[in-house]
């Protein structure tokens, strides 16, 4: 349920006040350390922004997709090592759960989810695996421990999983068949302490720096048969649905970064002088403008007009595949151009913009590559019969 028009604008008001105030004049700070700083997690926890898609009877705020793509709009505005801080809890970290759990499973987890004491993660790439998500090779093997309970055995590694270095739960995607390929793909909840669960060393990255990847480790972790999301061989099913909601979650946080971007374009053109004027005065400046505000314009209506069918109960597999493609396409566009608006400042490290043009390169490769996205939409459209 959608919250009043009042509580939401309060809400959005909220955000986008925590954005320019609070995390734009840190953003150079996480550049350097390569951290979030503690006291701004603490902030995001009492904001609620751990529990934006969760349910309020677990003590989230329960918003609609449209109000969630709303919200991470303003939090693209700033450096999207921020957002993906509580980003896995509000997606692909918990909406397995919140799709395919049992109550007893949602009980036990929604609520700490919510709040942030509990840091959720997904881990579904592997060293050989990554577009071709169905070929996984992490495998549980169903046994009995010593007392005669149902439990798996699961061994193997997973890569370049987000907030793995501080995550509590981990939604695992492990083979638990022998057919081949997705159908027998199984998930399941991991917690960290498990015996036999390691984390590797966090990977030094291109960009937003503070958001760490590490590998996840499974040494014969022994997991109780009762943490299995929903039945043997639906785990690739589980994951493909998080996988369309969290795609539209990036491509709003790929339109939040672009307009941030635009605007910083138009102040620095309005202040920067070439041949006796501001270059916002050239057209050839003023083209690069245009194009990057329609790519914008453009990929704002896809996502919430997607956001909008979503909510509405409508396969949206297609929508929220070329809402990522476009979006996150797009969003390297306004940040090529951004870089040549600004000239020489756009390659030097204080205005920033070099930064976030490094960031945004990896919105075209996690959730699924702009390939694989053609792929989907191709695939979608032909069987809709165009």
């Amino acid at each position: 349920m959608a919250l009043d028009p009042e509580t939401f604008d309060q809400l959005i008001d909220t955000v986008r006040r925590f954005v320019s105030d609070r995390l734009r004049p840190l953003e150079a700070a996480v550049e350097e350390a390569d951290a979030i700083p503690d006291d701004v997690v603490r902030e995001m926890r009492a904001l609620g922004l751990y529990g934006l898609s969760i349910a309020e009877e677990y003590g989230g705020l329960g918003l609609t997709m449209a109000e969630e793509c709303r919200v991470a709009i303003e939090l693209g505005r700033t450096t999207p090592a921020f957002r993906s801080t509580f980003g896995t809890n509000v997606g692909i970290g918990s909406q397995g759960l919140v799709m395919a759990g049992t109550p007893e499973q949602k009980a036990h987890w929604l609520p700490r989810i919510a709040s942030g004491e509990v840091v959720t993660s997904f881990a579904l790439t592997e060293p050989d695996v990554g577009s071709d998500s169905g070929a996984v090779k992490t495998r549980a093997v169903r046994a009995r421990d010593e007392n005669g309970a149902d439990i798996y055995r699961l061994s193997g590694t997973k890569r370049y999983i987000t907030n793995a270095d501080k995550a509590d739960l981990f939604t695992v995607m492990a083979r638990t068949g022998e057919e081949p390929g997705a159908r027998g793909v199984s998930a399941f909840l991991i917690p960290r302490d498990l015996p036999g669960l390691s984390i590797g060393h966090p990977e030094k990255k291109m960009g937003q720096k503070g958001a760490k990847v590490a590998d996840v480790n499974f040494d014969d972790v022994v997991v109780p048969a009762a943490n299995r999301l929903g039945a043997e061989g639906e785990g690739f099913k589980i994951a493909m649905r998080v996988l369309d909601r969290g795609r539209l979650h990036i491509s709003a946080v790929c339109v939040g970064v672009a307009e941030r971007l635009i605007a910083d374009c138009v102040a620095y053109a309005g202040d920067r002088k070439q041949f006796g004027k501001p270059i916002a005065e050239h057209q050839l400046i003023q083209a690069m403008i245009a194009d990057s505000k329609t790519d914008a314009l453009a990929a704002r209506a896809l996502v919430l007009e997607t956001a909008a069918r979503k909510d509405l109960g409508e396969d949206i597999v297609l929508e929220s595949s070329a809402a990522k493609l476009f979006a996150s396409e797009m969003v390297g566009r306004v940040a090529d151009r951004a870089v040549q608006i600004f000239g020489g400042a756009g390659y030097i490290a204080d205005y920033g913009i070099e930064r976030l043009y490094r960031d945004v390169r990896l919105f075209r490769i996690y959730e699924g590559t702009s390939q694989i996205q053609q792929l989907i939409i191709a695939r979608e459209t032909m069987k809709r019969g165009g």
